[in-house]
């Protein structure tokens, strides 16, 4: 089995989350042994996160992080790595060009998948950064998907949201405020929608009439793929 290694910390809770998907699901296939991951929590000041995930603003202070994190996953063994944040794909290539090793990227598995499940129209929650770079856009277009985000309103309700969620400050009225926001999407005849900020997860939000997709499982289980290749 190939060696994974993680780019993690942002947040620790979705790492932790991603780190047990991949053993569980590794463990459903192989049941010899435990598979080889890699776990770099990078030391990111609060201030940086909170203003560039939740805020959308001075993201480009995570780059050296995110480099040296990739580059010391490379040097400690990993055959590949894998960052469970869509927000900071923004450095997908940055981090690429760092690197010799392969790096996937959940915005190319998600769309891959969403096209595989013959989605047609996809609706996208997601923090300022990755709405204002549109870092789904090409490759959901690339698969015949069109894209829908919220109105500026929402997306506000949005940025606080995950604010909450990344200052580890949230509680039930911030799942209630994403299913209400995930209603909205159903009013305006959209049948599927994708949790695009790996920390949404944590709120485990549910709804009869949409389907949800979760990022962090998509990439959790390309991941697994990848490992046992």
């Amino acid at each position: 089995m190939k060696t994974v290694g993680i780019i993690g910390g942002l947040g620790p809770e979705t790492t932790s989350e991603f780190y047990l998907e991949l053993i569980f699901s590794c463990r459903k296939i192989n049941r010899i042994n435990y598979p080889h991951i890699l776990i770099n929590s990078i030391p990111l000041p609060f201030n940086i996160e909170e203003s560039a995930i939740a805020e959308g603003v001075g993201e480009e202070k995570c780059l050296p992080y995110l480099i040296d994190s990739a580059k010391s996953l490379e040097k400690a063994g990993a055959n590949f790595l894998v960052l469970p944040c869509n927000s900071l794909h923004v450095f997908i290539n940055d981090i690429r060009n760092a690197v010799k090793i392969p790096v996937l990227s959940i915005l190319e598995e998600t769309a891959k998948f969403l096209k595989n499940e013959g989605v047609g129209k996809v609706g996208i929650i997601a923090t300022p950064i990755t709405i204002r770079n549109k870092l789904y856009e090409k490759f959901l277009t690339r698969g015949g998907i069109r894209q829908i985000t919220p109105d500026s309103l929402q997306q506000a309700k949005i940025g606080k949201l995950i604010h909450n969620l990344v200052s580890n400050r949230y509680d039930n009225r911030d799942r209630e405020l994403l299913i209400k926001i995930i209603e909205d999407f159903a009013k305006g005849k959209v049948e599927h929608v994708i949790l695009a900020c790996t920390d949404l997860q944590l709120l485990m939000p549910q709804h009869n009439d949409i389907k949800i997709y979760d990022t962090m499982k998509i990439l959790a289980d390309a991941t697994v793929k990848k490992i046992v290749s």
